[in-house]
């Protein structure tokens, strides 16, 4: 799985602690996320979408990099 916080939160330039706070989650899930040690739940994934006016999608793919 790849996701795009980093991008977006860096685009916004958010720190993970700022971002953390907003969604009332721990820095380190931020930081798991954003390594791809750990998958959002639903709920973080939907707060996070809304909290970057994107969709779920932009933000999170079943697709790997290196794949076609």
């Amino acid at each position: 799985m790849k996701n795009y916080v980093k991008e977006y939160r860096e685009d916004k330039k958010l720190t993970q602690e700022a971002l953390a706070n907003h969604l009332n989650v721990s820095r380190q899930t931020i930081i798991s996320i954003e390594n791809g040690k750990y998958v959002a739940s639903l709920t973080l994934a939907l707060k996070l979408s809304i909290f970057f006016n994107t969709s779920v999608e932009n933000l999170f793919s079943l697709k790997e990099e290196h794949e076609n």
